[in-house]
């Protein structure tokens, strides 16, 4: 049993000391972009440009970098990948606005960073600007908005703002302001004007709605009507006659009729 005993402390101690000489591989490693330890917003405008500069600290070894745009990766030259690695972003638009730009360990994408751009610009509006409907009916101007700060809106008709009557409705949203106007009249001919204006700036979109005369169309439900009633009326005439005819139809054939000698 002693012997037993014996051996086991013997495999215990060198267990221990195997474990003790194993190289570590525990992540110490930490990330920064532009010196910052944690994720942060950057603030930025329409036209510049940013540069984001991504290094490992605290590492122990040759650490490669990877870079994402949203869920994309993006394409690094092999000299801008191995502890430290920057990206560019050119001539930044209104696309760019909420795009988040993550730097990660390739050993281990647990360890990340993320930047996420906040990028400021005036109104940018668009839409259909000219509709031209029947009177009595629908229609809907929709003035599409993209704006960051976001923008106050609102419709004006012939450059004064607009009176809403009972069949006007608006509605808005961070996206859009929209004006429906059921069952339109000759009174709502004319240019409706969106106005959006930001911190930023003011931005103004017409829309031309002409309202012309309702088409004077083809009564058909009333032509098939009558239609089937001549039809059906010839056909009940054609049956009240039918012995007449028949008659008529017998006495013309009896003088064909000749006896054989």
């Amino acid at each position: 049993m002693a012997w037993k005993i014996s051996c086991l402390m013997r495999t215990c101690r060198f267990l221990l000391l195997v474990i003790l000489f194993l190289p570590c591989e525990v992540t110490s490693s930490v990330l920064t972009v532009n010196d910052k330890t944690e994720n942060y917003i950057l603030d930025t405008w329409l036209g510049s440009q940013e540069s984001l500069k991504c290094a490992v600290k605290n590492h122990t070894r040759e650490e490669e970098l990877l870079w994402y745009r949203g869920e994309g990766t993006v394409d690094l030259k092999s000299g801008n990948k191995i502890n430290s690695s920057s990206v560019c972003v050119s001539s930044i638009s209104e696309k760019d606005h909420g795009i988040t730009f993550t730097c990660k360990l390739q050993r281990d994408q647990s360890v990340s960073i993320s930047v996420l751009l906040n990028v400021f610009f005036p109104p940018l509006l668009s839409g259909d600007d000219l509709q031209t409907v029947e009177e009595g009916s629908d229609v809907k101007l929709v003035c599409n908005v993209k704006s960051n700060p976001q923008a106050r809106m609102m419709w004006y008709k012939n450059s004064n703002i607009l009176n809403l009557e009972q069949n006007h409705q608006v509605q808005q949203t961070s996206e859009y302001l929209q004006l429906s106007i059921t069952k339109v009249k000759k009174s709502d001919n004319g240019t409706y004007s969106c106005i959006a204006n930001s911190s930023l700036q003011m931005e103004t979109k017409d829309f031309h709605l002409i309202v012309k005369d309702r088409a004077v169309g083809i009564p058909i439900e009333p032509i098939i009507a009558a239609c089937v009633v001549v039809f059906l009326t010839l056909c009940f005439g054609l049956i009240a006659r039918r012995k007449s005819i028949m008659k008529l139809c017998v006495k013309n054939e009896e003088p064909q009729r000749e006896t054989a000698l």
